[in-house]
């Protein structure tokens, strides 16, 4: 009797084993099972376990609000005059040195906006020392895994003719120092290369560490290069000449720009009330062009690496916090400082990235409501489009790449982190109106750019909706009223930069005159 029982108990468990391995297997033999939420991959938990609304009461208060013609209105309207303009004369002053001291080449990791900003020091760098600055490299990056070059994203003629008066610029170097490559400087230790630059280094650094071995060489290449060069203490020209890199020189090249374009036309003539229209209609409706409409970019940076390093509670159950926590420990080891907080502690430091249903719920709050088109800049969102749908709820007219365009259309562009990055960039810029749900190089690029064109951006109080979520009684009229006055300047009201802050993203005084 005990061998019948013991061999039930075991056939029991091969059966249990057998229906666990098909469980686990079933996303992969039948991928489309689990649409939409298959779409995000971020773990086999959080697909199965769907991460529910954590602000119910908000959400629907969010839903049944009204915003008056009045209310409407203010949103939309332009930013009044705030005395900074672009300074007409700023690169009066610069000429082209007669004689070059040599080549320099930068090595950038990082991703698009980094890559940018990286770029803008390089031609400083290279003005600081005479130098004839080789196009910078991009290096692939480890995450996404793009191999993009400055030619695939940056029109290089307009970047070389836009400096030809203050900086030299080649695409190549001449064949005399061919051998000046990534894979050369990767396989031992080179006499030319420029490994110690310290972060945030002085103009003085590169002349008395890097000038006396372009003199030497006739060439250095510095990598690491990515913020290696400080944004204090500088001559006038020189945070002139960034600023002018960063606002004129760099420009996407054609085809990124025209399906931008493309984007933004479907994106401000698209009918109201028209929610569901396939993308071969489209040119129809742009025959018809009515009035332009408006709408908001958000940048939703919401990725799988941005919620784990957090460490912060987004209402996917104890599943889901043991597959970050997994995660933050394989990827990191340990050394996220955030997880040693509580997710209240983090929250009311300001420390948590917004979720899109929190997003969504701060734009209702200042007035945005179901007719607002939104067009969602992001990459890969942990969650996927369960944790998309509660934003779907209130903004129905909610629009990304792909829903505005086809796969022929973006052909040039998708599997490319940093060209579908410079789309978003440029959509980003040309928008009444930019959000970003957590601040990073994206959010600080679009902040300065758009400071610098006088663009309304809103900057999320991180402290105030930390704390104002944790609060699970609050009303909707509460909330709502909070959310507004503790956004009146946060909306695209100049900040002079502070020291040690980024030129790029604080572009006043060094970038801007007053009127």
């Amino acid at each position: 009797m005990n061998n019948r029982n013991q061999q039930q108990l075991q056939s029991q468990t091969r059966r249990w084993a057998l229906g666990g391995a098909f469980v686990l297997l079933l996303p992969n033999l039948f991928p489309g099972l689990l649409t939409p939420l298959g779409r995000a991959y971020p773990s086999l938990f959080s697909e199965w376990n769907a991460p529910r609304p954590m602000h119910l009461e908000l959400m629907n208060g969010a839903l049944q609000q009204q915003t008056s013609g009045e209310q409407e209105s203010e949103l939309w309207s332009p930013l009044p005059d705030q005395g900074w303009k672009r300074c007409a004369d700023s690169h009066a002053k610069s000429s082209l040195p007669k004689k070059s001291q040599g080549y320099i080449q930068v090595f950038l990791d990082g991703g698009l906006n980094q890559q940018r900003m990286g770029i803008c020091d390089a031609v400083a760098v290279a003005k600081i020392l005479n130098a004839t600055l080789v196009l910078p490299h991009f290096e692939v990056n480890p995450v996404w895994q793009d191999s993009s070059s400055f030619t695939d994203i940056f029109d290089a003629d307009h970047f070389i003719d836009a400096l030809k008066n203050e900086v030299s610029v080649v695409k190549d170097l001449p064949s005399q120092y061919s051998w000046s490559t990534r894979e050369y400087y990767a396989t031992g230790i080179r006499a030319t290369r420029i490994k110690t630059a310290p972060m945030h280094a002085p103009a003085t650094w590169y002349l008395e560490n890097v000038l006396p071995v372009m003199q030497s060489y006739g060439i250095a290449a510095i990598a690491p290069f990515s913020h290696r060069l400080a944004f204090d203490n500088l001559p006038y020209e020189i945070q002139q000449l960034r600023c002018k890199v960063n606002f004129e020189a760099l420009v996407f090249v054609p085809h990124i720009r025209m399906l931008a374009e493309t984007l933004i036309n479907r994106l401000r003539y698209a009918p109201s009330g028209d929610r569901a229209v396939g993308v071969s209609n489209w040119q129809e409706r742009l025959d018809d062009k009515r009035r332009a409409g408006k709408y908001v970019v958000l940048h939703l940076r919401f990725d799988k690496d941005m919620a784990a390093h957090s460490a912060c509670d987004f209402g996917g159950g104890k599943a889901e916090k043991l597959a970050l926590g997994k995660y933050r420990q394989v990827l990191w080891q340990g050394r996220v400082l955030n997880s040693q907080f509580t997710d209240e502690e983090l929250r009311i430091q300001g420390r948590c990235p917004l979720t899109p249903e929190e997003i969504g719920l701060l734009l209702a709050a200042l007035g945005y409501n179901n007719s607002t088109r939104l067009y969602l800049a992001s990459h890969k969102v942990y969650g996927g489009e369960a944790r998309i749908s509660t934003l779907k709820k209130l903004f129905p007219y909610m629009e990304d790449k792909k829903s505005l365009s086809s796969a022929e259309e973006r052909a040039k562009v998708d599997g490319k982190s940093s060209l579908l990055a410079a789309v978003d960039y440029y959509v980003g810029m040309q928008s009444d109106i930019f959000v970003s749900a957590s601040p990073g190089n994206m959010h600080n690029a679009l902040v300065g750019h758009r400071t610098y064109n006088n663009l309304k951006t809103i900057r999320p109080n991180m402290v105030l909706l930390g704390k104002l979520f944790l609060n699970k009684t609050l009303e909707w009229s509460d909330f709502q009223q909070a959310v507004k006055n503790g956004h009146k300047n946060r909306q695209g009201q100049l900040r002079l930069r502070k020291e040690k802050q980024s030129i790029y993203t604080y572009p006043i005084p060094d970038c801007m005159c007053q009127a």
